[in-house]
């Protein structure tokens, strides 16, 4: 049968992009994941950095089994009770500052349409200023203001977005006497750029409080308190996505609480659905009433769904009662322990940087010339698969081969202990094939 099934994967799927496997997959419970031959893996990816409370979690469970029980969708005006709860619970324990309304819907370039909306009618702007290395989503605004890749081959986009060099401890654009100098001078240079271009119809600058698929780059938080200014001195809304530095994951409730910077508005998504579609875009109650007046609307077919709201409600509550803010910290730092002891008996690991549960691996052909090492990379990357490890790799020829490392916040020291070995084996050997093939 499942010999068949992937036959059937191979003539009726569209090939999407992004990494893919030679096998199917047919379950997947806290930290590993079975394919259809029964081997399982550890994932040290959380799927796709959503499953903040492992796959499958009991608690999830138990949340779409009360939503069979009442309600999975509704008519877009009619709202359930259970996104009335969410949105309360958000406001009072979760958001920073004065952000206190949101909206909720599925997904992360969903969201990203929301805010970029937002602002736009708010401002009556259109211009939208982006780090590089950012990603934001697929949809079509969602995609203008993605930089990480896959920006060509789909037409001309949208007029009025710019580019701020991101921030790049390891790899600076500007060198100066430390990364904050560094990130700040980059960013004084674009702002430049951008005023000698600007019409002066400015809506925002969106950011990732930690740029991941970047290369997990975490700004300076001088730097973070740089972009609020530069909104505020512009007219502009700042914009923070927080898909994977909201609840938890970094070791703070969000990546505002890190920086200590609130934004104008900020977008929600993976972390809080842990595995399924839900996403949510929050600001203030100002920004929210003068849109209302202005005829804001969002309306789809999804928006205000019980399910996933029965679903949010339930993540939060095991990362509030386990705790898993705290324990994301410990575990990191555990994690970043292990990766360092590593770094410290190859020298072709040039960086291990990242925050909480969010790190990242940094491959080199030597530290001195800092050549990333993207054979060396895709090689490891696929041994440590057959090997028992999913691991996510970035290996765009700019951004460097950088592994990006986030398991579940459940993830035990046991786990932790396992992916390391096997990760240091697949080095290894990869090194040692990479020697006999160059001396071949």
């Amino acid at each position: 049968m499942s010999e068949a099934l992937l036959r059937a994967s191979k003539e009726f799927l569209v090939r999407y992009g992004g990494d893919s496997f030679p096998n199917l997959f047919r379950s997947a419970r806290g930290t590993t994941v079975k394919d259809s031959h029964g081997r399982e893996y550890l994932d040290f990816t959380s799927g796709q950095m959503c499953a903040t409370i492992g796959h499958n979690h009991p608690a999830i469970v138990q949340a779409v089994h009360r939503a069979g029980e009442k309600a999975f969708h509704m008519f877009s005006g009619m709202i359930p009770e259970v996104v009335a709860e969410l949105a309360q619970t958000l406001a009072r324990d979760w958001l920073p500052g004065d952000l206190k309304k949101t909206i909720f819907i599925n997904t992360g370039s969903e969201a990203t349409e929301v805010a970029l909306r937002m602002a736009k009618m708010y401002t009556d702007g259109y211009e939208v200023l982006v780090l590089g290395g950012s990603w934001h989503g697929i949809t079509g605004g969602a995609s203008t203001v993605s930089m990480a890749s896959d920006r060509k081959g789909y037409g001309v986009p949208p007029p009025g977005v710019f580019v701020i060099p991101e921030p790049n401890a390891y790899r600076p654009y500007i060198q100066a006497e430390n990364p904050e100098a560094a990130a700040l001078a980059n960013l004084e240079l674009a702002l430049k750029m951008f005023d000698m271009q600007s019409a002066g119809r400015g809506a925002a600058i969106i950011a990732e409080p930690v740029i991941s698929a970047g290369g997990v780059l975490v700004p300076p938080p001088a730097f973070m308190r740089a972009l609020r200014k530069a909104a505020d001195d512009r007219g502009m809304l700042l914009i923070f996505d927080e898909a994977q530095t909201a609840f938890g994951r970094i070791g703070t409730k969000t990546g505002s609480e890190y920086f200590d910077v609130v934004p104008d508005i900020m977008t929600m998504s993976k972390t809080l659905g842990g595995g399924l579609p839900l996403a949510a875009v929050a600001t203030t109650e100002k920004i929210e009433q003068a849109l209302y007046e202005k005829h804001f609307t969002f309306y789809t077919s999804h928006v205000s769904d019980p399910l996933t709201a029965e679903v949010g409600l339930a993540v939060l509550q095991v990362i509030t009662e386990g705790n898993l803010v705290a324990r994301a910290n410990e575990m990191g730092g555990y994690l970043r322990h292990r990766l360092e002891e590593l770094q410290s008996r190859y020298d072709v690991i040039g960086d291990v940087r990242g925050l909480g549960l969010l790190l990242g691996v940094e491959l080199v052909t030597d530290r001195a010339s800092r050549t990333p090492a993207h054979q060396l990379g895709a090689l490891t990357t696929a041994k440590c698969f057959e090997n028992g490890l999913s691991m996510n790799i970035r290996r765009r020829p700019e951004r460097g081969s950088v592994w990006r490392i986030a398991p579940p916040l459940t993830v035990s020291t046991d786990e932790i202990d396992q992916a390391v070995d096997i990760l240091e084996k697949s080095l290894r050997d990869s090194l040692d094939q990479m020697a006999l093939s160059k001396a071949a």
